[in-house]
């Protein structure tokens, strides 16, 4: 078996099943995991439709958990319209996400995990139904000319500690991914997001491929932000486009990134997150295999 510390990613399951995943078919992708040889596993709710049918399942995939051994660390809750500065529409985001909350408890889990904030954009149509939002969406996205950044700031950081507290009250981090074209996916853009909400529990949860693309240096970040990362995302990078790759596939020195761990005596879990149209993966479990027993030999040392 797969040692505790290394988690498999929901990601796992979006490459297998697509962007989302049917929520009702949750119980399936657990067992799926656990097959694999992983004792810890990540779930996600992604916006209203999916997190609502997994909220509906929640007693039914805790027993699953429970019957198979598995620990769920940390719980997504993928809410990007948590930014909006509509006060009715901010009202309906943070009641889904206190229901995020809700699951992530009795899951058992440390945390829940969204992605960083969303810039003030506008799209042609919705925010679209997106992983990561690659050139072709940022090109879409507009300013409104209407545009108070001031204004803006200070509803997403109210926003945001309400966030925090929410996840607080159930005993939850909240943690901040970092991807392109969004706010708080560096070192310092995180560093700055935190001084300004102000709130504990609000953590990195350090992304080696991401961070890697929008050239954030990764011993220097994991160093700067030691105190604020519980939850690590691991997956290499070629270094100039958005990809998942296995340990070893791309161009990350991973000597050094292990090094930095011991140094900052790094006491977390590390995810898997390979996969996704975006990388080309033709045998995704051999990816996350390989991951894992290199994790295993290099980092657990076992």
């Amino acid at each position: 078996m797969i040692n505790e510390r290394i988690v498999c990613t929901y990601l796992y399951i979006i490459s297998k099943h697509g962007y989302p995943p049917k929520a009702e078919n949750t119980l399936e992708y657990i067992k799926g995991m656990k097959d694999l040889g992983f004792q810890s596993i990540e779930l996600e709710g992604i916006r209203e439709e999916h997190l609502m049918k997994v909220y509906g399942m929640k007693d039914r995939i805790a027993d699953e958990l429970k019957g198979l051994n598995l620990s769920l660390p940390y719980f997504c809750t993928v809410l990007p319209g948590l930014s909006t500065m509509d006060g009715s529409e901010k009202k309906k985001q943070l009641e889904l996400f206190e229901k995020g909350c809700e699951t992530a408890k009795l899951l058992g889990a440390k945390g829940v995990l969204d992605n960083a904030p969303m810039p003030p954009y506008e799209f042609p149509d919705d925010i679209p139904i997106v992983r990561h939002y690659g050139e072709k969406e940022l090109a879409a996205a507009f300013l409104p000319k209407d545009l108070s950044w001031t204004k803006y700031w200070d509803n997403l950081i109210e926003s945001f500690r309400t966030v925090c507290d929410i996840a607080d009250k159930y005993g939850l981090t909240y943690q901040v991914h970092p991807a392109h074209g969004l706010l708080s996916s560096t070192t310092d853009s995180f560093l700055y997001f935190f001084d300004a909400v102000k709130r504990d529990n609000l953590r990195f949860n350090f992304d080696t491929a991401n961070q890697f693309f929008l050239k954030d240096n990764l011993a220097l970040g994991l160093r700067r932000l030691k105190d604020h990362i519980d939850y690590i995302h691991i997956s290499d990078n070629g270094g100039t486009r958005v990809e998942h790759l296995s340990v070893g596939d791309g161009v990350i020195n991973w000597n050094v990134f292990l090094e930095t761990l011991e140094l900052i005596d790094f006491k977390g879990v590390i995810g898997l997150d390979i996969g996704g149209d975006e990388s080309g993966i033709d045998d995704l479990d051999k990816a996350y295999l390989d991951t894992a027993d290199y994790l295993t030999k290099n980092w657990l040392n076992e």
